[in-house]
């Protein structure tokens, strides 16, 4: 039976209740990926979520790469006869929520303050997971189409083992259809799809001029500390305006969205009378150009620090490139100007720490319709704009070259306020309710 789109509204807010508790249960949940301690944390995250959706019919069960990887959830519920596959993911592990004396609420315990659930992972990205439920519920016996699972337990540390567990686990994930649900939308009130992410690359550099520390007295003036001369050489790494200066980085357009100054300076915390930096307009200086970042400094601190000179320093470069360009072609043009550009003849290491590709996808065919007139309804008629994203998803090119004939959809729960990663990440929970009728109305549509 089909449903009407005031059919699944009418679903969605007799089950939000318990949607809600269900994501209440994941946020108590400490699933640090990124901390040794936690990694029990994390499993007991991947047995939660494996009920969750085993008590909703799916055949389902705890995966790894190997002995001792990360948890990750695979599942299948299957439709008609015929009918389209459609792979739903989702990750269960969270970002370390730092000191807990920058939360307004207590990071680990949900709590509603206003028009948000506040706690770590409400967003991002256990209210993927959520949704994804409340979705399923919502059609129940009415699921149109074949739907399958993969909910990652490692996202948030680089999802290291991700493509063993694609080639390993691609018959129960192949899809005609992949919904990933790590994104977020324009505005409150406004929905989008996610088609383009940059890509990032992470390199730490060093520089050494001495064998090791002398006294500044006596050798300042005549041999630069390494301090000295990292700054310099950071410095080359952008224009007089803030723009990369690295040259060979790809850059180029964006969709003609306008992003309004006073959401700019709200969203990003500027201090008054900031500038901003780089040439173009804003969602192309953060969607299509490449930024580059110091991430991380190792020098010695400031309090207790001696006279002397260092002999050595070292940063973090973070480079998010555009799409178009790749973590190959980056790491090169990087090092390249780097090298050209070291101070006093001091001594320069690289190591690259990670890379991710940016992505840019093809946001036509029937998938993307489908979509599109799913959020359309799901807002009471407020299209969705296609939506470029300045961070990186690196894994979403993963499931592109796994799965090349499959239509990847990005969505997700977040909004211009979410402040994912950071201290009082919160739920806009009527958007939430939004989401969870979006992804309904589009797995019917899917399979009609």
């Amino acid at each position: 039976m089909t449903l009407s789109t005031e059919d699944i509204k009418t679903r969605v807010d007799e089950l939000f209740p318990g949607i809600r508790k269900d994501l209440e249960d994941l946020v108590r949940i400490e699933s640090v990926s990124a901390d040794p301690e936690r990694l029990s944390e994390v499993e007991k995250s991947a047995e939660k979520t494996r009920d969750l959706f085993a008590a909703e019919g799916f055949e389902v069960e705890i995966v790894r790469a190997f002995d001792g990887a990360p948890p990750a959830i695979v599942g299948e519920k299957k439709g008609p006869e015929g009918a389209p596959t459609v792979l739903l993911y989702a990750h269960h592990d969270v970002q370390p929520e730092n000191d807990h004396a920058d939360w307004d609420t207590p990071p680990f315990e949900p709590t509603e303050v206003g028009d948000r659930l506040y706690g770590r992972g409400a967003a991002d990205d256990k209210a993927g997971i959520a949704a994804h439920i409340g979705a399923i519920r919502a059609l129940g016996d009415d699921l149109p189409v074949t739907v399958r699972l993969f909910i990652e337990g490692e996202e948030e540390v680089a999802s290291a083992t991700l493509p063993q567990l694609l080639e390993k686990y691609q018959d129960k994930l192949k899809a005609d259809v992949i919904v990933i649900a790590d994104s977020g939308n324009w505005d409150i009130g406004v929905p989008a799809l996610t088609t383009s992410l940059r890509g990032l690359i992470r390199v730490d550099v060093e520089l050494r001029t001495l064998g090791h520390a002398v006294h500044s007295g006596m050798w300042g003036g005549l041999a630069p500390d390494a301090i000295m001369a990292l700054v310099r050489l950071l410095n080359t790494l952008w224009d007089e305006d803030g723009a990369p200066a690295v040259e060979g980085l790809v850059s180029g357009p964006a969709a003609d969205v306008e992003y309004p100054e006073e959401r700019l300076r709200a969203e990003s915390g500027a201090i008054a009378g900031l500038q901003w930096v780089g040439k173009g307009s804003a969602v192309e200086r953060m969607w299509t150009q490449p930024a580059i970042t110091i991430t991380g400094l190792d020098a010695p601190k400031v309090d207790g620090a001696s006279n002397t000179l260092s002999p050595s320093a070292r940063a973090k470069v973070t480079i998010r490139i555009a799409p178009g360009d790749s973590g190959e072609n980056a790491v090169a043009a990087l090092t390249k100007h780097l090298e050209k550009h070291v101070p006093w003849g001091a001594e320069l290491t690289t190591k690259v720490v990670d890379t991710g590709e940016p992505i840019a996808l093809d946001a036509t065919g029937p998938a993307y319709d489908a979509a599109r007139a799913a959020f359309t309804e799901a807002w009471d008629g407020t299209a969705p704009i296609d939506m470029g994203v300045g961070g990186s998803i690196p894994f979403i090119a993963e499931f592109l070259e796994a799965f090349p004939q499959a239509s990847v959809l990005v969505t997700g729960v977040e909004d211009p306020d979410t402040r994912a990663h950071g201290a009082n990440e919160g739920l806009h929970l009527a958007e939430f309710r939004r989401v969870v009728v979006a992804e309904a109305l589009l797995l019917q549509k899917l399979g009609v």
